[in-house]
């Protein structure tokens, strides 16, 4: 619950990985993605995620070292501090408000945080806000903290954290009519600016600027840096401009894969490059690196970090081209794919490189999220989300598809309302490969006469009116992909 591994990090990617699916892939299949949002935002929610924040709200000399005794907890995980779970939650909550324009977590009580652990403590207590006022606790915490941030653990603001509530207050924005991201982004820049910029010496993003101290800490690994890139839509062309060295050390061509160094070999190989202007891609480079550093240990960090899903989520964002698709094919060889009910994941696994160098470590952020995130995402896919975010009338006049959901066993391939072609194109395949029947419903069309075809042949003519917008399709789905369509009689022939 400590480390970026944490069940909150796994639970708002894969939040951010379905929203990216549904905005981008499979915009149709509201049904599908609001249930499964829904169930994500719960689980976000469960104690188990948050209540690590009571004995870390105390602080520590690991945190402060100017700390001279202990602070007094607190269990409201939102109140203050601790970005690094609100500021996910925000997100998610704001997320699903922008693609549903459902306005459920608008509601009194609708985010409850119950505190209530049997055997200790001075009874139950219960902390409950609202998507407007979570917002609102960040934006008050970011005025504390003079705009530089909010701070994850006490007295340290990371950048990449941050970068999840920002994107949360432009979706807000859209929904609300307001400007609090207009407001707030000006102010987050120039307490940056103050700070010498993001950017360390080294190239890679500073680490976290320590609030006792007035100090920023620069980084010596990649990881938080190409996090933070995978989400600084606001920022995107600054980030894009720093893709071609970001990856000098940690990422080497084997063939047609990308292979992960670890954070000893990645920065002896980045020093090289900077102090004698070493090809950091040569492979002569490497070996030398490889004797530089031989004997010491692959990390300066107590625990491995999720890098690898990291670097993915990045690259799917920035480039989505062959760098991911050779990262993807390093992880289907090195990093033990498996399926499981229809998903794809990866297992878990000790060993952080095999005795050829490949990256082979297993870990749940990256097996349960990361890499599943890379997948469905698409290129620059947060950066035109962010800047094209669906309104509520954008919502509301789009037919959509309901009565499929992912425990029902099946896939979804495509989910699509063509306007021009007015027409509703579902694909489906049971992942099992058993027949079932599902009850498909697409709503919100328009009044017409509707053709609706499967694999091509015409099964029914309904006729849709204002009162009845609704129409109904029992579809069997076995291993074999099934196209279902429904036309505008009239655009199309009968």
């Amino acid at each position: 619950m400590e480390w970026d591994t944490a069940y909150r990090y796994q639970i708002a990617t894969m939040a951010y990985a379905a929203g990216a699916a549904h905005y981008h892939r499979l915009p149709a299949m509201r049904g599908m993605f609001k249930e499964l949002l829904v169930k994500l935002i719960g689980k976000m929610l469960r104690r188990e995620v948050w209540g690590y924040w009571y004995l870390t709200s105390q602080s520590g000399i690991r945190l402060n070292p100017d700390l001279k005794e202990l602070r007094k907890p607190w269990a409201d995980p939102v109140c203050k501090e601790n970005i690094m779970y609100s500021g996910h939650l925000l997100l998610m909550i704001s997320l699903y408000t922008m693609l549903f324009a459902d306005d459920r977590f608008d509601k009194d009580d609708s985010i409850v945080f119950d505190w209530n652990p049997m055997f200790w403590g001075m009874g139950p207590e219960k902390f409950s806000y609202t998507r407007r006022s979570l917002q609102q606790a960040i934006v008050n915490e970011m005025e504390r903290e003079k705009w530089i941030g909010v701070c994850c653990e006490p007295n340290l603001v990371f950048i990449v954290c941050n970068q999840f509530p920002l994107l949360a207050m432009r979706y807000n924005d859209v929904t609300d009519g307001t400007k609090v991201f207009d407001e707030v982004l000006p102010k987050y820049q120039a307490a940056w600016t103050k700070k010498n910029g993001f950017v360390g010496d080294n190239g890679l993003f500073r680490l976290f600027y320590a609030t006792g101290q007035d100090r920023t800490i620069d980084s010596n690994n990649i990881a938080h840096t190409v996090w933070a890139m995978a989400f600084m839509s606001w920022n995107h062309e600054f980030v894009k401009s720093l893709y071609p060295q970001t990856g000098h050390g940690y990422l080497q061509r084997k063939g047609d894969r990308l292979n992960l160094n670890s954070q000893t070999l990645a920065n002896k190989i980045r020093e090289l490059n900077q102090t004698e202007g070493a090809d950091p891609e040569s492979p002569a480079t490497v070996e030398r690196a490889k004797a530089l550093v031989a004997g010491k240990p692959p990390s300066t960090l107590p625990y491995m970090s999720p890098t690898f899903g990291y670097i993915a989520q990045w690259l799917s964002e920035v480039e989505n081209g062959d760098d991911l698709a050779a990262l993807l094919r390093h992880a289907d060889a090195y990093l033990r794919p498996r399926w499981e009910k229809g998903g794809l994941y990866y297992e878990r696994n000790e060993q952080g490189w095999d005795t050829d160098g490949n990256f082979t470590y297993g870990e749940a952020y990256t097996g349960n999220a990361g890499i599943g995130y890379a997948r469905l995402n698409v290129k620059e896919g947060q950066r035109k989300m962010w800047e094209k975010p669906w309104s509520k009338a954008d919502v509301e006049r789009r037919p959509w598809v309901d009565g499929v959901a992912l425990e029902s066993g099946i896939d979804c391939l495509r989910g699509v309302w063509d306007e021009d072609e007015r027409a509703m194109v579902v694909s489906l395949r049971a992942w099992d490969g058993e027949k079932r029947i599902v009850n498909i419903l697409m709503r919100g069309l328009p009044s017409a006469t509707w053709g609706a075809y499967i694999d091509g042949e015409l099964v029914r003519m309904v006729e849709v009116s204002p009162k009845d917008d609704t129409v109904t399709l029992n579809v069997e789905v076995s291993g074999e992909p099934v196209d279902v369509v429904l036309a505008e009689v009239g655009k199309h022939q009968q």
